[in-house]
């Protein structure tokens, strides 16, 4: 079911385009004929800063995929477009874990960052994982996402654990960073 979020106006408006007026955000469930908007969007939003996949080349991949799958993925839409995505998955099949739900991948259009739509995004998820029974949330981040840390923290996650040098991005050793946090408020 839809819901609507008012997007808070950005602190600096000279710095991003403004529509006239206030548009409502709508965070909904994903369909498969988001398929190719959303592929573009993660496209659109692919940096070493929060990816270690390669930058995708064509020909491209659908985004839904059996890994990726339609059921999993919140949208944010503004204005009959998709500006976000939320992935939100059980982190193992194992019965004695299923009361965790992890992120497995966030991305906010460049054009409405800064409006809330992370925030968003992340509220409908705390919503959705209580409704599947999960009473915990997990993520992982790249130790040099300082923007995305910041978001978590500010959301209640706390750093669970740090793999050091996980991940070997442009020439650089990055941390892989665990974070959690409980689903009771």
């Amino acid at each position: 079911m839809p819901q609507p979020y008012d997007l808070p106006q950005p602190a600096q408006p000279a710095q991003r385009s403004q529509p006239s007026q206030r548009s409502e955000l709508i965070i909904r469930p994903a369909v498969l004929d988001d398929d190719t908007a959303l592929a573009e969007l993660d496209r659109r939003t692919w940096s070493p800063l929060h990816a270690v996949q390669p930058k995708p080349q064509p020909p491209y991949d659908p985004f839904f995929t059996l890994h990726n799958r339609v059921e999993q993925i919140l949208v944010a839409e503004l204005a009959g477009s998709p500006v976000g995505y939320i992935r939100l998955v059980p982190p193992t099949p194992l019965a004695c874990n299923a009361h965790v739900r992890q992120i497995q991948g966030l991305a906010v259009d460049e054009r409405v960052r800064g409006q809330g739509v992370a925030r968003a995004l992340l509220g409908a998820a705390y919503q959705e994982a209580r409704r599947q029974g999960a009473t915990r949330m997990t993520l992982r981040v790249l130790g040099h996402n300082t923007p995305a840390r910041r978001l978590y923290a500010s959301e209640g996650f706390a750093v669970e654990g740090v793999l050091p040098g996980e991940f070997l991005l442009e020439g650089e050793y990055v941390d892989d960073v665990m974070m959690g946090r409980p689903l009771d408020r």
